[in-house]
């Protein structure tokens, strides 16, 4: 009788950061290795706190299924050896299989005949694997960061305390550095008690009767709820982040929401660093009024219930404003400072041992903004903005304000700069220049604000490959693919008249003329293109099906709002049916035009109308393409060649015997398919 299964894994105190990975990749695990074992099942669940991860498997089968199934080996003539031996490759089947070679018989597919054999496995009772089963998931579990603890020799993102292992109302002979599993398992750290899980259907409610909340839909849920009704009491707008919510989430098993103040006097530091204060030191969401201002309140969620609530509040107060005091004396203390002076100092701290100093990397960003205003055209007042913006872009790094809250790089640098009579614009592109931070988050606005971020960022990655720092894997310390996606996100929102070789040529010459580049300038630009190019395809993927990505990538994505608006276009053709038939034309130009060597077309060579007729379309779609000012326009030019080619095709032998007109006409082609593949390789396109 299928019965229910419970692994629960008590922890010491998991970082918040941890958890939601962790608990996903237990799900993945267990019910990957259920496939594996072949136990049928009704569903996994997956629960998680700070101290603890389980798993909960729905009317898991008493038994494996047992298997019959005929299994493909290698190929005959692999499998057998001149003299009529079985081969090495096919003994090794016979052993990977469990079975016999003489149980071996031959098969016929797609016209080759292959080894198979027939496999049987009569399913043991799942009682008998779970033990191995659960150990093998939970030892193959990674984190990001392990802890090793006794004398064991095992890693776990934390020490393990208790372990509970239930099959039905059966507790699983399992072991975990020293830990027995039992079917006991611990309550909230205050105000609850150990207490039994009889059966793991009872696991959730066990639990919520010992002041812990192990669903984390549910724990999420009641938050919220919370704090949707104290905003409601409060007349409040309690603004809630989903990555602190995520945070808060993690640190609690009972939550209760309560709020408390502070006093008004802090309200004349800038709201953004009070609600850094409060987000990123203190887990505090900040109350705003309907306007977006910030109110003397702060909201935050207690691993507890209600008793002493009001004590609680005025702790968290104490300890907020020892927050904000530090914060105000360090605003004050910061505005005592001159730019110029806060600028010098970046030249004593080291950005890359091989790219300098801080303040040599503001000096490269200078000459990188002031040659993309040139390039974009800006005039001259910009010219002088983005000049003034990018010298002073990094004074702010240095400040105590900065330092205590990084979060806030670039946001004290306007404020400070608006105090220091800095034009606003100016001021405004400090801040604007680290856009787009993370994903979902805008690129900057002014074009000031534009060109000092694509500099900045255009500096950090083509200095990194200049110097052979190049991504591999998941290793990117330097951020070079956040970098990379936020300048094409600039490209595109903004619509900035900028290839990615003109970027990359600025950049290129700013560090050959200090003498950082350590590679052949062609090898690193080639490294750039194809890097961008992964970034490019991330956009398009979103877009377009994967064939149209291929297919519009192949014809490059150097200018890479015409690529995306190519990519746009041809999705939109391809849903067509008519449009198989035009693209079916452009191949057979393409794959014939494959065969052509550097000849021109000659006019006089021309035997048979049809391929004068073709020349003479061609002549006149190749300047309709030439001038379209939009993939639409430059799609219709080429479409408009479909009827020509086809009667080309029906009438005129390409390949003729006399060599001159047979390369005249290869020539015909090339021409032709030139121009088809600087819009896409059409021959990647895939049809149902």
């Amino acid at each position: 009788m299928p019965k229910h299964l419970l692994l629960e894994l008590g922890l010491e105190e998991v970082p918040a950061r941890f958890m939601r990975a962790a608990m996903e990749q237990l799900k993945e695990r267990t019910e990957r290795w259920l496939e594996a074992a072949r136990i049928s099942h009704e569903g996994v669940q997956a629960y998680a706190t700070p101290r603890r991860l389980a798993v909960l498997v729905q009317h898991a089968a008493d038994k494996q299924t047992d298997i019959h199934e005929e299994v493909k080996g290698p190929a005959r003539k692999i499998a057998l050896s001149d003299s009529g031996e079985w081969s090495k490759a096919a003994l090794g089947f016979a052993r990977s299989q469990g079975v016999e070679p003489d149980q071996f018989f031959f098969k016929e597919l797609n016209g080759v005949e292959y080894v198979y054999a027939n496999k049987s496995s009569i399913g043991r009772d799942t009682s008998e694997v779970l033990a191995e089963g659960f150990s093998s998931i939970v030892h193959a579990m990674t984190f990001s960061k392990n802890m090793r603890w006794g004398a064991y020799d095992m890693r776990f993102v934390r020490p393990i305390r208790w372990v509970v292992a239930l099959q039905g109302e059966s507790v699983i002979p399992i072991e975990f550095t020293g830990v027995q599993a039992s079917n006991v398992s611990r309550g909230h750290r205050f105000l609850g008690h150990d207490t039994v899980i009889q059966e793991p259907g009872q696991y959730v409610e066990r639990l919520r009767e010992q002041h812990v909340i192990v669903d984390v839909v549910e724990r999420e849920q009641l938050i919220v709820k919370q704090i949707e009704a104290l905003a409601q009491k409060q007349q409040w707008n309690i603004a809630v982040k989903d990555d602190l919510l995520e945070e808060v989430l993690f640190l609690v098993e009972y939550p209760t929401t309560l709020f408390g103040t502070f006093d008004t006097s802090f309200l004349s530091i800038p709201q953004e660093v009070l609600i850094t204060s409060m987000r990123e030191h203190q887990r505090y969401f900040p109350v705003l009024d309907a306007s977006g201002q910030l109110l003397p309140f702060f909201v935050t969620v207690r691993n507890g219930d209600q008793k002493g609530i009001d004590t609680v509040a005025k702790g968290n107060e104490k300890v907020l404003r020892a927050r904000l005091s530090d914060a105000k004396f360090f605003y004050a203390e910061d505005q005592k400072l001159q730019i110029e002076a806060c600028v010098d100092k970046l030249n004593s701290i080291v950005f890359h041992e091989e790219l300098g100093t801080l303040g040599d990397k503001v000096r490269r960003l200078v000459n990188i903004a002031d040659l993309l205003a040139q390039a974009v055209q800006a005039d001259e007042s910009t010219a002088k903005q983005v000049n003034r913006a990018a010298h002073i872009c990094k004074f702010d790094l240095v400040t105590q304000m900065v330092y205590e809250f990084p979060e806030l790089q670039g946001v004290m640098g306007e404020d400070y700069a608006l105090k220091f009579g800095e034009d606003p614009t100016v001021a405004r592109a400090i801040n604007e220049h680290y856009k787009p931070r993370y994903s979902g988050d805008p690129s900057p606005e002014t074009l000031a604000g534009q060109l000092i971020s694509m500099a900045d960022k255009l500096d950090t990655m083509v200095g990194c490959f200049a110097i052979g720092i190049i991504p591999t894997g998941s290793q990117d310390p330097y951020a070079l693919r956040r970098q990379a996606t936020g300048i094409v996100q600039m490209l595109l929102e903004r619509k900035l008249p900028l290839t990615l070789t003109q970027v990359f040529d600025i950049a290129l010459d700013v560090l050959d003329r200090t003498g950082l580049l350590k590679r052949e300038r062609a090898e690193v630009r080639k490294d750039l293109y194809e890097f961008f190019g992964l970034r490019v395809k991330n956009v398009l993927s979103e877009q377009v099906r994967y064939d149209v990505v291929d297919a519009v990538l192949a014809a490059g994505y150097d200018d890479v709002k015409l690529t995306i608006s190519r990519g746009e276009m041809l999705m939109e053709a391809v849903r067509h049916e008519a449009f198989k038939a035009t693209v079916e034309s452009f191949n057979r130009v393409c794959n014939l035009a494959s065969k052509a060597d550097d000849g021109e077309v000659s006019a006089t060579l021309f035997e048979q109308d049809e391929e004068r007729a073709l020349y003479a379309r061609y002549l006149e779609a190749h300047a309709q393409y030439k001038a379209a000012s939009d993939p639409t326009s430059a799609l219709a030019a080429l479409s408009s060649l479909e009827e020509t080619i086809t009667s080309f095709f029906d009438n005129v032998m390409v390949m003729a015997k006399d060599e001159a007109v047979k390369h005249n006409r290869l020539a015909l082609l090339k021409l032709i398919a030139h121009d088809l593949k600087q819009f896409a390789d059409f021959s990647k396109l895939v049809w149902a």
